[in-house]
């Protein structure tokens, strides 16, 4: 078979189009011939060694995947060749096929792609642990989203609208801005790229003050970091939530005098460790999502697919943030 591989730290164009062994399914697992890979951010690090999981090279990026079963392992039970599956699988998913634990394959809905489902588990399943167990989101309640036409931020919109919160988008661009409104936010704000000064700064805290109104925002989901954080923290409401989701501007620090001027919580966001350690819990947010992706409050904005031999040029477009949404390689 044929596989994207990493055999060196790099960015996108390091990575070989190369012919591997077939993998076998082994005891507890299925053999997936893989149809569709989403690109997410974790990917982009993956392979410059910047993520905190450094698997042994070779190996193939790309850590979420649909596709079919073709063949079963001794001893897993519900599966048969032919069903079609959605799973995160960490790396490994640009490649014509993959062996995976059958726990972590969850069935493909009748009349849902391959494209849409490969978009939906990272992205919405961080969303919901962020937003309804870190961030305790209800109804009625202001949310402010950082990188909001992202992948992981239109989800978070999709979902505080489903939650009955007022939703504020924070994004680069008016094309991106009207992708956020598009989702369901009430407003969108467009910010000036950085970084910033002392001044810009508190000019872009002003600025989302301004946007999410006096109170403050009662939950902020952060997947940007960099120079946007200390802003962001500063139109946080009392007793709010900041929700630490991701850092492709760089690890920010914040100053703790403002978590106790406002009484707030800062929480990391670790939707991986979350799966692993409550398998029951994440089980229970993915029915959510299926039931609110069948009822079409929710639905993957896919913006790009790409053919598997453009794999890295995928991860490229992610890396350089000018995508909405999400991107998708296909295999077929």
């Amino acid at each position: 078979m044929r596989a994207l591989l990493s055999n060196a730290p790099g960015g996108p164009e390091t990575l070989q189009l190369s012919e591997v062994p077939d993998p076998v399914a082994g005891p507890g697992e299925l053999l997936v011939r893989v149809r569709a890979t989403a690109i997410n951010y974790p990917d982009v690090l993956i392979i410059e060694n910047k993520y905190q999981f450094k698997p042994p090279r070779p190996f193939a990026p790309g850590g979420e995947i649909a596709g079919e079963v073709e063949s079963v392992g001794e001893g897993v039970e519900g599966w048969k060749p032919g069903d079609r599956l959605i799973a995160v699988v960490g790396h490994g998913g640009l490649a014509e096929k993959i062996a995976l634990p059958a726990k972590a394959a969850i069935p493909l809905p009748e009349g849902r792609t391959v494209t849409d489902g490969a978009a939906l588990l990272l992205t919405y399943a961080t969303s919901i642990h962020a937003l309804y167990d870190r961030g305790r989101l209800k109804a009625g309640q202001t949310l402010l989203v950082l990188g909001a036409a992202g992948g992981v931020g239109l989800a978070a919109i999709e979902l505080g609208k489903a939650r009955g919160a007022r939703v504020i988008a924070a994004v680069s661009t008016e094309e991106k801005a009207a992708a956020a409104r598009e989702a369901g936010a009430d407003d969108a704000i467009v910010y000036p790229p950085g970084p910033f000064d002392r001044d810009g700064q508190k000019a872009l805290a002003q600025q989302f003050k301004d946007a999410v109104g006096p109170s403050g925002a009662d939950v902020i989901y952060d997947p940007v970091g960099g120079d946007y954080a200390e802003p962001a923290l500063r139109s946080i409401a009392w007793e709010g939530r900041y929700l630490v989701v991701g850092f492709p501007a760089g690890i920010p620090k914040l100053p703790l005098n403002l978590t106790l001027l406002k009484s707030c919580d800062v929480c990391g966001v670790f939707w991986g460790a979350f799966a692993a350690r409550d398998p029951k819990a994440n089980a229970t947010h993915v029915a959510e999502l299926f039931r609110l992706w069948e009822v079409g409050k929710i639905s993957p904005r896919v913006s790009a697919t790409y053919p598997f031999e453009r794999g890295g040029d995928a991860i490229a477009a992610l890396a350089a943030r000018k995508v909405i949404g999400k991107v998708v390689v296909t295999l077929d």
